[in-house]
C-alpha cells in the first residue's frame, strides 16, 4: 500500500513539473500567446482576465460589419486588434490580428518593431503584393503578412500599382508600418 501511494505521489510530481508555461507573448503559426485559431470570441474575457477587453459595436446585427475586438494591458497599454469572422457572434472565431505591442515576438524574433531585412533573413516570403500607399508582405510559415509604406521605397516604386515589386527591390532597412496575422 505504501508503495502504491509513494508512486502515485511521484507520477502527480513528474507530471505537474512537466507542464510546460505558455508564453503570452510568442507567436506561431496557430497560435499568440493563449489565443489560438479556434479561440471563441466568448472566451476572450477569460484568457485577457488580467487585461482590458474593448468590443466595440458600430451597428447592428443587420449591417454585416466586423466589430473588432481591442485588448489592452493594465496600464493601458494598446496589445493586439482583434477581427473576429462574424459581427455581434459570441462563437465567432478570430480571422485577423494586428499585433501592436512590441513585446508580441515569433521564435525568430520578429516584432513590430522589426525592419523588412529582418522578414527575409528568417523566414521564406510567399508574395509580396502591390497597393495604392503601401507594400503587402506574406509570410506563410506563421500566416503572417506585414504592410511596408510606400514612402520606404525607392522612389520609382512608389507611384505604379501595377507594378510587381520583388523583395530584392526592397530596402532591408524599411520599416513594418503593421503586422498582421491572419487565420482562415
Amino acid at each position: 500500500m505504501k508503495n502504491t501511494i509513494f508512486t502515485l505521489c511521484l507520477l502527480s510530481i513528474v507530471f505537474t513539473s512537466c507542464k510546460k508555461e505558455v508564453n503570452p507573448f510568442l507567436i506561431s503559426k496557430t497560435n499568440i500567446g493563449l489565443l489560438t485559431d479556434s479561440t471563441q470570441v466568448k472566451d476572450m474575457e477569460a484568457i485577457y482576465a488580467n487585461d482590458s477587453v474593448v468590443k466595440r459595436i458600430d451597428g447592428d446585427e443587420f449591417t454585416g460589419s466586423i466589430n473588432d475586438i481591442k485588448i489592452y494591458d493594465k496600464t493601458g497599454k494598446q496589445l493586439l486588434i482583434l477581427s473576429p469572422n462574424q459581427a455581434l457572434d459570441s462563437t465567432a472565431t478570430i480571422t485577423t490580428i494586428q499585433v501592436v505591442d512590441p513585446r508580441y515576438k515569433t521564435a525568430k524574433g520578429l516584432n513590430t518593431t522589426s525592419t523588412f531585412g529582418d522578414i527575409k533573413n528568417h523566414y521564406t516570403i510567399s508574395s509580396i503584393q502591390n497597393t495604392l500607399r503601401n507594400v503587402v508582405v506574406f509570410v506563410d510559415d506563421i500566416n503572417g503578412f506585414f504592410t511596408i509604406d510606400k514612402m520606404e521605397l525607392p522612389s520609382e516604386l512608389r507611384m505604379d500599382v501595377n507594378k510587381k515589386i520583388e523583395a530584392i527591390q526592397i530596402p532591408d532597412t524599411a520599416k513594418i508600418k503593421h503586422f498582421m496575422i491572419g487565420w482562415n
